[in-house]
């Protein structure tokens, strides 16, 4: 959410920053809204020192055995217009903050110009793709013929979009997850972290999937909602608290299943596990102050270049240009692993940089070390590190072998009993 008070001295700033998006300018129709909410807050303001006064005067009126009917009678009047204004301010600051929660975050300065995925900017390539002398199978083929991919009887108890996987293929999805935890807590200093999958309203609105996005979601009959990702349940940790700044940055990770409805994706990527309703993600969350969120943000991004490196992926990195960033995001790279079915980069991981805007949602801030009084708000930043089921599609695809056997990354072979290769039962 976006500061009211610098929406206030910055309208043009904001309704600029608003068109890099291609959204519509609202800076007019919020300082409409605010000024009328503190029109209001000042006349109840107003009211209540003359009410204070009058109530005053009707104690010297008495004591001198006067008559206070009149006085009584202004404070009377005076009571029931502050009960109307009381009730008309809180729906104005209701109104006020609904319109701020629909507005997207202000982008870096940096952040390329662009409608759509086309002006995203490449960075740097990693590996070079492999070369087949046999036809390449998709992913979806290779577990069928494995035997250990099955679509079909996930759609009978399930539905579409939803994967079974069995054997070696359960197991190296495990492994993969098991890798890139001990990875990023190891070597990269996050603490790994079990968090509900289960969370409240207010959990979303202040990682900025509500209002906005809830048809992506999945909503329980308990007034509670499955998790889009652990970004939510991790980046809440801080929520409605005050950090000592010693604690910061603070690292998270975690490996849960993630739900998504994919409203938006009818006809896209109907076939294969590249865009399932429930899927597995190792996440990173970063906390921090405002003078580190950026070097943060770059660190972050190389963590999960890290994991694709050891795995031998090839890759490609990415800067989100304006028209393809998150709702709440102010700046964003997104890592896309080679896929040699598609003969193209798909993404597996988006590292993004949120600013204060999650904090301001969420009221999550800290004291800065040194300092008895005051707070700021933190900065929040997470990334995919990296998606589970995506990187055992990249795996199967790019490990694939002429036999239909599929070799198993050197990194993963630990966790796999020792085994260097998955073939049909």
């Amino acid at each position: 959410m976006l500061d009211l008070k610098w929406i206030r001295e910055n309208p043009a700033h904001l309704d600029a920053a608003l068109k890099r998006r291609g959204a519509a300018a609202v800076s007019a129709h919020v300082i409409e809204l605010d000024t009328a909410h503190r029109a209001t807050i000042t006349e109840l303001q107003s009211l209540q020192s003359r009410r204070n006064d009058v109530s005053k005067q009707i104690g010297g009126v008495k004591a001198k055995g006067g008559d206070a009917a009149p006085l009584m009678a202004e404070v009377a009047q005076i009571k029931d217009r502050m009960t109307a204004l009381e009730a008309q301010e809180k729906e104005q600051a209701e109104k006020v903050r609904g319109v701020l929660l629909t507005i997207p975050n202000v982008l870096h300065a940096d952040v390329p110009e662009g409608a759509d995925e086309t002006g995203n900017v490449e960075l740097h390539k990693w590996g070079t793709p492999r070369k087949f002398d046999f036809a390449v199978k998709d992913h979806a083929d290779i577990g069928a013929a494995l035997k250990l991919m099955d679509f079909d009887q996930a759609a009978v108890m399930s539905g579409a979009r939803f994967v079974i996987l069995k054997g070696a293929l359960a197991r190296l999805e495990r492994a993969i997850a098991q890798f890139m935890l001990d990875t990023h807590t190891d070597e990269n200093g996050y603490t790994e972290v079990n968090p509900p999958l289960l969370v409240k309203d207010t959990a979303l609105i202040g990682t900025g999937q509500l209002p906005k996005f809830a048809e992506d979601l999945y909503r329980t009959n308990v007034d509670a909602w499955l998790i889009p990702t652990s970004e939510v349940p991790l980046t809440n940790l801080v929520a409605e608290r005050i950090v000592d700044g010693a604690e910061l940055p603070m690292r998270v990770t975690a490996f849960t299943p993630c739900f998504r409805s994919e409203a938006g994706s009818a006809g896209r990527d109907t076939k294969g596990m590249i865009r399932n309703h429930q899927f597995e993600k190792v996440e990173l969350v970063s906390i921090c102050a405002p003078e580190e969120s950026e070097a943060e943000h770059q660190r972050m991004t190389h963590c999960a270049e890290k994991i694709l490196q050891r795995l031998e992926l090839p890759y490609r990195a990415l800067a989100l240009c304006a028209g393809d960033m998150g709702f709440g995001m102010m700046r964003t790279y997104d890592l896309e692993v080679w896929l040699p079915s598609q003969e193209t980069y798909r993404e597996i991981s988006s590292c993004s940089n949120a600013g204060d805007f999650q904090a301001r949602r969420m009221n999550a801030r800290y004291r800065p070390v040194g300092e008895t009084k005051g707070t700021r708000f933190v900065h929040t930043l997470n990334g995919s590190g990296l998606a589970v089921g995506r990187t055992l599609v990249a795996i199967l695809e790019n490990y694939q072998e002429a036999d239909g056997s599929v070799r198993i990354p050197t990194v993963l072979q630990r966790y796999m009993g020792g085994k260097d290769r998955i073939t049909a039962s």
